[in-house]
């Protein structure tokens, strides 16, 4: 039964994972950011990156592989842009020693658009797993 909703639960969780990340703190865990800079950046792309293609293989198995991948494209990355910039206006309005930051928003989006176009060239003509089976 689980088997068969794998990309949902990967979805959720990976949802769950980045608003947990996204809204507590933890003062005393990390490497030092100016060790290594701009390290916040890759982690907002790569949480974004990984949102868009789990976001994209969840809708095209709640959809019996039936939706057009343009569309699911198109909705994954909308919903990874939008959940970014809400849970930056979120971190800046429920926490109190985390802030907004437009190069957040900025990394987020250029990782769901990675994801998506590496969805794209994955199940496009060229490769031989299709997006509709």
């Amino acid at each position: 039964m689980l088997k068969k909703y794998i990309f949902t639960i990967l979805f959720i969780g990976w949802v769950m994972l980045i608003t947990f990340l996204s809204l507590f703190s933890f003062p005393d865990v990390g490497p030092d950011t100016d060790e290594i800079p701009h390290l916040d950046k890759a982690a907002h792309f790569v949480f974004y990156f990984v949102f868009a293609i789990a976001a994209c293989l969840m809708i095209r198995e709640r959809s019996n592989w039936k939706i057009a991948m343009k569309n699911g494209i198109r909705f994954s990355l909308i919903a990874a842009i939008l959940y970014g910039i809400i849970i930056e206006v979120l971190q800046n309005t429920f926490t109190q020693d985390r802030m907004a930051e437009t190069g957040d928003v900025i990394a987020n989006t250029l990782g769901a658009f990675a994801g998506v176009l590496l969805i794209k060239w994955y199940f496009s003509k060229e490769r031989p797993l299709k997006w509709k089976f």
